[in-house]
């Protein structure tokens, strides 16, 4: 039999859901039948795209320098795991919003001056044109600060739920002669993940949030759309509000989702 979440263990019945999912449907009334914001929202709707493309993609690269830096921080190395622990400490005490502007106007440059050191000789011998920093576009910029950004959250998500694995299992797999690889990827990481998709699931929906910082580097998302759209109209009050909507729709559903495949790993 499943398990019943929280709330229903309790006897509370979910009526903010419910509260929510009729305050979603009444905004989604006015939209229909209201020009004004229909117009609006359509408007902001053109930058749906570009926050699930920047967020899918920061999220993803954040993933993947996350456990990169979490295999970092657990190596027997000492070296490795002060690296991995200077990582985190550094830009876990940077917030987003500066390292947006960090990595757009100061990372950006030394990147590009980075790559036309290393492909000096053929830039010399002419086979390249120099990188230009205006070839690496501000949506890039943007992705590479999230990614950087959430990655050492997501980093130390990684390496807690690898420590609970039970180190008995651990030394089961060295006695069964398994490679460190093969107890990792067959022992360790099957059991760690129900212990870190659920914080790895509060990241991505935080990263949802945040995506919307990169409309101060210009980026078409839905809150720049909303911002241009406001600015030429001074509709504030419908326009914030629509945007306020579709970021709420998007949160509250993944949030729904993420807590049903939550139950779902329980019951396995």
């Amino acid at each position: 039999m499943a398990p019943a979440s929280p709330d229903t263990a309790k006897g509370d019945y979910p009526w903010w859901l419910v509260a929510l999912g009729v305050i979603a449907l009444a905004l989604a009334g006015i939209i229909i039948a209201n020009d004004l914001y229909r117009q609006v929202f359509s408007v902001v709707l053109k930058g749906l795209w570009v926050t699930i493309f920047v967020t899918l993609v920061a999220f993803l690269l954040a993933t993947l320098l996350g456990l990169a830096v979490a295999l970092m921080a657990l190596s027997e190395s000492k070296a490795l795991r002060q690296i991995a622990r200077f990582y985190t400490e550094v830009i876990r005490g940077v917030p987003v919003l500066v390292l947006l502007f960090y990595i757009a106007f100061v990372g950006a440059p030394a990147l590009v001056a980075v790559i036309n050191f290393v492909i000096g000789p053929l830039l010399a011998a002419g086979y390249l044109e120099p990188v230009q920093v205006r070839d690496l576009s501000l949506m890039w910029r943007a992705i590479i600060a999230l990614m950087i950004g959430y990655s050492a959250f997501i980093a130390e998500v990684f390496r807690a739920g690898i420590q609970s694995v039970d180190k008995g299992q651990i030394e089961a797999a060295k006695a069964l002669g398994l490679s460190r690889f093969q107890r990792f990827r067959l022992v360790v990481f099957p059991q760690a993940v129900r212990v870190i998709l659920p914080p790895l699931g509060n990241d991505f929906v935080a990263m949802v949030k945040d995506s919307s910082l990169v409309s101060v580097l210009g980026v078409a998302d839905i809150t720049q759309m909303g911002k241009v759209y406001a600015s030429g109209s001074f509709r504030f009050f419908e326009t914030y509000s629509i945007v306020a909507y579709v970021y709420l729709i998007l949160t509250i559903g993944l949030s729904l989702a993420l807590r049903a495949l939550e139950r779902r790993l329980r019951r396995t």
